[in-house]
């Protein structure tokens, strides 16, 4: 099993199987837009254009688990993204992390990175590191900035 084998939906409503990004090196992160962590968005952004062409993606899951932090519509996330920090990765419905209705890439994710912040996402903005077989490779809690991600990334690449 890999994070290949799951179908998300996006923003726009439409299904994608996440088989669609074999190959490439994902960074899955949950986010909200009004949390202290929200400007994050910004050095996401500047991974993104920097490793994107050589076969990096991020994949984004809005997620109103953690103070209600993230309350808009799909669509007013994405306008809010793309309006505040020019946001061009792919951006997926809002989803749950944690609980009964935590969605099953969610319940994997955690399976396979548990890591010393135990199995429970603890806060918006927590990264998953998938390698181009899928494998999920590393866990980063929220505190850990986007920047300090581009040694990692760059190995995979």
């Amino acid at each position: 099993m890999s994070v290949y084998d799951f179908t998300m939906t996006d923003a726009q409503g439409a299904d994608i199987d996440l088989s669609t990004y074999k190959g490439k090196v994902l960074l899955i992160v949950n986010t909200a837009t009004g949390c202290g962590f929200t400007p994050q968005y910004e050095g996401l952004q500047k991974l993104y254009e920097k490793y994107q062409a050589q076969g990096f993606e991020i994949l984004d899951f809005p997620c109103n688990q953690f103070g209600h932090q993230a309350p808009g519509t799909n669509e007013e996330i994405v306008s809010f993204c793309q309006l505040k920090y020019n946001v061009s990765f792919k951006q997926f419905a809002k989803i749950e992390v944690n609980g009964d209705k935590e969605a099953p890439l969610y319940t994997y994710l955690k399976q396979q990175q548990g890591g010393v912040m135990g199995s429970n996402i603890k806060w918006n903005f927590t990264k998953f590191l998938a390698d181009r077989e899928g494998n999920v490779v590393a866990r980063f809690a929220p505190t850990v900035t986007p920047e300090k991600l581009d040694k990692k990334i760059k190995e995979l690449l």
